[in-house]
């Protein structure tokens, strides 16, 4: 248990120190100011998202789908940031690993399928393995609005229902519209 909370801060850290640094780019355009790089990260231009919401109807949008969110003001900049409740789920090595080469290849396509399924219809935003060969063989993050929902999600993976992974799924805090770099 104590690894999983670990790991949890581990990757919490990464994604944030990977959406919080900036890409310094030579231009002959006037040079940013530190609101505007943050809005855009953000992806706000002018208190508006870039999906044309603003900020405070992205905020009640959520609310009314039923997302846990909360605001911040960055003492740095001085814009409010919000953050909104994902799910990540850890895919373990499961019980059932007994599968052929030929079944586990099949399961692997199954599961590639399901994770893209996810990602295509918004409920996912990022999944990958991990590098090692450990117990944990990989993670997604769920942009959905219960722990039920992602749970749910999460099981209908082929390579859970075979028994190859099992999962285990925490609430996880992040700040809306910063991207991974």
């Amino acid at each position: 248990m104590e690894q999983i909370k670990v790991l949890i801060g581990a990757v919490a850290i990464l994604l944030l120190l990977g959406s919080c640094g900036q890409q310094a780019t030579e231009t002959n355009a006037d040079p940013q100011s530190e609101a505007e790089v943050v809005d855009q990260q953000l992806g706000k231009q002018d208190g508006v998202s870039t999906t044309g919401e603003s900020y405070a109807a992205l905020s009640a949008r959520l609310k009314s789908e039923g997302f846990e969110i909360f605001d911040y003001i960055d003492e740095a900049s001085g814009d409010t940031v919000l953050m909104q409740q994902y799910y990540i789920a850890f895919l373990k090595r499961g019980p059932s690993r007994s599968q052929t080469d030929a079944e586990a290849d099949s399961l692997q396509i199954l599961h590639m399928d399901h994770l893209s399924k996810m990602y295509e219809l918004g409920y996912a935003d990022i999944s990958g393995p991990f590098g090692d060969d450990g117990d944990i063989r990989g993670i997604t993050i769920y942009n959905v609005p219960t722990l039920a929902m992602a749970d749910s999600l999460a099981n209908a993976d082929p390579m859970v229902k075979a028994g190859r992974l099992v999962i285990e799924v925490h609430p996880w805090w992040a700040a809306k519209g910063f991207p991974l770099r």
